[in-house]
């Protein structure tokens, strides 16, 4: 169990997002926050990396990674269409 509500998370998990989008962009994608649920960080990937076969491992090695290292090591990062 985190020791954040979901409303808390909000905010710096924006702000992280805000931090790595410029490198997202840079392929031609980027990414939008949905929502935030039981500790699971729920994004949508748009542009290029919408559908791209390394959208996952910029998911998971870098914005999960990202999370759990500045705000929790059990935030989860869940890509929705």
């Amino acid at each position: 169990m985190l020791p954040f509500s979901d409303e808390e998370l909000i905010s710096p998990v924006e702000s992280i997002l805000n931090q790595l989008r410029p490198s997202i962009m840079l392929d031609g994608g980027n990414i939008t926050l949905v929502e935030i649920k039981d500790g699971k960080v729920f994004v949508r990937l748009e542009g290029a990396c919408k559908g791209c076969p390394s959208s996952n491992i910029t998911l998971k090695d870098g914005i999960e990674r990202q999370l759990r290292r500045d705000i929790h090591p059990d935030l989860e990062v869940i890509s929705i269409n």
